[in-house]
């Protein structure tokens, strides 16, 4: 079992870092970024096998276009940095990539320009990095957009997708989009990815995509879940718009039953999303540990 990080940006709020919207994680980059350096720490402490590099909001949706213009290539050479620098002997970096245009809004993504910015991505946060890691994807169009700019790369590319947890239908998971999972399974084994996550949806609609990964995939591709600490967020959710409530009902212990339930299933990669802290992590390490 690899055992992953969790939710950065909680984790920078909870520690005191500089936070707050539109800029998310990225003003603790911008402004203070030891505060990034002790969050990877926390992790690495708890038992992390890989950690993700503090890059999801180094996009224009959250910094602006002029920013990410004038400084995109540097805060993102700077997360790598910081997320080497704090790992210890074997442990990998992930150089996270976001979803470009704002979570769980695949009708803002822009294919014409995503390209020109998954590149920067590549440019200059992967080469820190072991594992090239998209983050929070929430359409076909999306992971096609991030297989094409990450192909050929030389490290293990894993795609993260992001579930239907409003209202799932039970057997039948999809997309954010309303796409069907089997068909970015489809589009994930043509391409050859090492491992499909599931990522940033509840954690009680995690089983059922393990499962049908489990199945389409066959025995050449990984499957892991990290899931998050929100309820259900609904189609017209708006990212940007304020701190989503954490669910006190998922702690450690609870979190650990999932994790169990998803392992049994076929996930060999399994962390936290949002929300999602060191505790949960220790949780996770101490389940591994004793298997």
């Amino acid at each position: 079992m690899i055992i992953l990080d969790g939710g950065m940006g909680r984790q920078l709020a909870r520690i005191g870092a500089p936070f707050r919207q539109p800029e998310w994680s990225a003003l603790t980059l911008m402004d203070a970024p030891e505060f990034v350096s002790q969050a990877h720490r926390d992790f690495v402490e708890s038992g992390a096998d890989v950690i993700i590099t503090n890059s999801y909001a180094v996009v224009p949706f959250h910094i602006g276009e002029d920013a990410f213009t004038e400084r995109g290539a540097e805060l993102l050479d700077m997360a790598g940095r910081l997320a080497r620098d704090a790992g210890e002997s074997g442990v990998r970096v992930a150089a996270g990539v976001p979803p470009l245009f704002g979570s769980y809004r695949p009708d803002n993504f822009d294919p014409e320009r995503a390209p020109a910015m998954l590149a920067t991505f590549r440019a200059h946060l992967l080469p820190h990095a072991d594992i090239a890691l998209a983050e929070t994807t929430s359409s076909i169009a999306e992971a096609d957009a991030f297989l094409s700019a990450f192909a050929g790369c030389g490290k293990p590319v894993w795609l993260g997708l992001t579930l239907e947890d409003d209202n799932p239908e039970a057997g039948n998971p999809k997309l954010r989009s309303k796409e069907a999972l089997g068909d970015a399974l489809a589009l994930a084994r043509e391409r050859s990815v090492d491992a499909v996550l599931f990522n940033c949806s509840q954690p009680e609609v995690m089983a059922d995509a393990v499962e049908r990964a489990r199945q389409d995939l066959g025995p050449g591709i990984s499957v892991g879940v990290y899931a998050n600490a929100f309820p259900p967020k609904p189609d017209a959710h708006e990212a940007n718009t304020g701190m989503s409530p954490i669910r006190a009902d998922l702690t450690p212990e609870r979190y650990r039953q999932f994790a169990d339930d998803w392992a049994a299933k076929g996930a060999s990669i399994i962390g936290g999303c949002c929300g999602v802290g060191p505790e949960h992590i220790r949780a996770l390490r101490d389940l591994e540990d004793a298997t």
